[in-house]
C-alpha cells in the first residue's frame, strides 16, 4: 500500500486551525490534526468525516513539550502517512508587562511560536520537498513591530515573519511553496488566553472572521504567495508602521495595549 498523504495542521482544535481543517478538507486534502484537547480533535474529525471526506489522523500533544515532535512524527510513521503540506498554525500570547508575567509561561511562548514551529518545519522538510508541496507559517500583523504589553508575542512573530521569508528564498527552487500569513485582530480563544478582553471599540478592527483567515491562507499557499494579509485595512497597516520611527510606535503599542489591560 502507498503512503497516506497529508496536510499537517498544529492548533487545529479551534479557531483559525479548526477552519484551517475545514478549508483543506473541502478541497480534497486529507488531513493529519495536532493539537491538545483529544475531544474537540475528535468532534472536528467527525464533522470532517460526515461530509464524506477522509477521518483525519488524530494526534494529541502540547507542542510546548521537548519530546513533542518526536511524538508527531512517530504517530505519523505509524500510520504510514507523509507530510505534503505543513501548516504552523499553533500559537499564543500573554499580555502584560514582560517582567510582571510568568517566566515559564512566557517561555512557552517561544516553545510553541518559535522552536515547535521550526522542529516541525526542519523534521518534514525532507518528506514536503519530495511532494513539492507547501508550508503555512501563520504570524500576525503584529510581526511589523515592537511590542509593549506583549513583547514576546511580538517578537516571536517578527521571527516566524523572518524565518518564513528566508525559507521561501531557499525552498523555491526545490518547488516548495513557503506561505507566510499575516491577520490582523481575529476574534478567538486567543484572547482569553492572552488574559486580556476585547472591548467593542477593538472589535470593530478585527479584520476578518477565523474562516475568512483561513479561507486567505489556503488561497494564497495555493496561488504560491510569499506572504498574505487578510483586510485592506491591514495591508495599508503594514506598509505605513515600518516607515514610521520606533519613538512614535512603542507608546501607541504600549497605549494600546494598557486599554486591553484595564478593560479586563
Amino acid at each position: 500500500m502507498s503512503a497516506r498523504h497529508v496536510t499537517l495542521v498544529t492548533g487545529a482544535s479551534g479557531g483559525i486551525g479548526a477552519d484551517f481543517a475545514r478549508v483543506f478538507a473541502y478541497h480534497g486534502h486529507d488531513l493529519a490534526l495536532v493539537a491538545r484537547s483529544k475531544d474537540r480533535l475528535e468532534a472536528l474529525a467527525s464533522e470532517i468525516a460526515a461530509t464524506s471526506r477522509p477521518r483525519p489522523l488524530l494526534i494529541v500533544a502540547d507542542l510546548t513539550e521537548k519530546d513533542a515532535i518526536d511524538t508527531v512524527a512517530a504517530q505519523l510513521q505509524a500510520a504510514d502517512a507523509n507530510v505534503d503540506i505543513l501548516v504552523n498554525n499553533a500559537g499564543y500570547g500573554l499580555a502584560g508587562v514582560v517582567t510582571g508575567l510568568d517566566a515559564q509561561d512566557e517561555l512557552g511562548i517561544i516553545d510553541l511560536n518559535v522552536r515547535a514551529l521550526v522542529d516541525l518545519t526542519l523534521r518534514f522538510a525532507p518528506q514536503i520537498r519530495a511532494a513539492k508541496g507547501g508550508i503555512l507559517n501563520v504570524a500576525s500583523i503584529a510581526a511589523y513591530m515592537p511590542g509593549p504589553g506583549m513583547a514576546v508575542y511580538y517578537a516571536s512573530k517578527a521571527f516566524v515573519r523572518s524565518f518564513s521569508l528566508a525559507l521561501w528564498q531557499e525552498m523555491r527552487r526545490d518547488g516548495v511553496t513557503v506561505t507566510l500569513l499575516c491577520p490582523g485582530l481575529t476574534l478567538t480563544g486567543f484572547q482569553a488566553r492572552a488574559n486580556f478582553k476585547v472591548t467593542h471599540s477593538m472589535a470593530r478592527f478585527a479584520g476578518a472572521s477565523p474562516m475568512e483567515v483561513a479561507e486567505a491562507g489556503y488561497a494564497g499557499l495555493v496561488a504560491k504567495r510569499r506572504v498574505v494579509v487578510p483586510g485592506i485595512i491591514n495591508r495599508i497597516f503594514i506598509i505605513i508602521v515600518p516607515l514610521l520611527p520606533d519613538a512614535l510606535i512603542l507608546p501607541v503599542v504600549a497605549h494600546m495595549q494598557g486599554l486591553k489591560a484595564k478593560s479586563m
